[in-house]
């Protein structure tokens, strides 16, 4: 027994880190799914530097905690020794083409092999673990390249359901059936907060596509509603905001046909809409200057999405 403190007191120290630990395994996990093809994998760059390959590192997010106006709201997201921060009540689950991601929220969880990429799932995931005072838990079921036309559709449409539909329902569930498997000890039982759909680029390229999307954007929604079991799950759209407010004619019938399958009287209260044409940066102050499908790989513009997203959320939760 350490000198000065009374055996009664250390019996109550050690009760109580015992109910603290039973408590936090007690606890429902809140959890939300994260949806949509490259952009949700993840394209931000952290901190590659390549003069050729990568800008110099602008727009980065080490570059970004270097700039004095910018710092301070980066700046949680690493420790003053230079690591990357690791969250010990936000986790993550993504199931890659070449590995199973799951882990406690930091970068890392995207597309790529390492840790030099981040995705909406890093600020979201502090929006939403900030928020809560349960777990949070992140399920990220996304992949380059795909339509809500063909991949993704739901079947509720005319036609085949899109084999992504198919696999993305599948991750889902055998995410939320291997909870305790993935995550021993954490948590038990969940609340599925919401669904995330950051999707549409290769719909936009598409003159059918485009014309279907308001109608097929409805059908995945309440598709997915249906297939989870859960009538009322906030749903939160992200426009494709690439290329920022002056785009082309393709994009801007796009962005009109994403809000008009969102913002429908159906869903009014559990729908949301995010604007996102402000988060685009210049593609020279950017890691990836051709790379205009993906933000130009802007670290800012994806924690800025996440953000946004992550708010959207919390906001229509509240409303209910």
């Amino acid at each position: 027994m350490r000198a000065g403190i009374p055996f009664t007191v250390l019996v109550l120290f050690v009760w109580a880190g015992e109910a603290w630990g039973q408590k936090v395994r007690a606890t429902r996990w809140k959890i939300a799914i994260l949806a949509g093809q490259s952009n949700m994998e993840g394209q931000g760059v952290v901190d590659l530097d390549h003069p050729e390959h990568y800008n110099d590192g602008r727009g980065t997010l080490a570059q970004l905690l270097e700039e004095p106006n910018k710092r301070a709201r980066f700046a949680h997201l690493r420790n003053d020794d230079g690591s990357w921060v690791v969250r010990d009540d936000v986790w993550v689950r993504f199931r890659t083409p070449s590995e199973l991601k799951k882990g406690p929220l930091t970068i890392g969880f995207t597309g790529y092999g390492g840790r030099h990429h981040m995705g909406p799932e890093l600020q979201m995931g502090h929006v939403l673990g900030d928020h809560f005072a349960e777990p949070v838990l992140l399920i990220k079921t996304a992949w380059g390249g795909k339509s809500l036309y063909k991949d993704f559709r739901p079947p509720s449409c005319e036609g085949p359901t899109g084999p992504k539909y198919t696999q993305m329902m599948a991750e889902i569930e055998e995410a939320l059936a291997s909870l305790e498997t993935d995550f021993p000890g954490h948590g038990k039982g969940y609340d599925l907060i919401g669904f995330v759909w950051l999707q549409g680029w290769n719909d936009m390229v598409d003159a059918q596509a485009r014309a279907e999307y308001a109608d097929n954007l409805g059908h995945l929604i309440r598709d997915l509603r249906k297939d989870l079991k859960k009538p009322q799950l906030p749903v939160v759209v992200g426009e494709l905001g690439n290329g920022g407010p002056d785009a082309g004619a393709p994009m801007l019938e796009f962005r009109k046909a994403q809000r008009e399958g969102a913002t429908r009287d159906e869903f009014r209260g559990s729908v949301r809409f995010v604007e996102t044409t402000d988060f685009a940066r210049p593609a020279e102050d950017s890691p990836n200057t051709g790379h205009g499908h993906h933000w130009f790989g802007n670290a800012e513009s994806y924690f800025l999405l996440g953000d946004a997203l992550g708010r959207a959320l919390l906001e229509l939760l509240e409303k209910r």
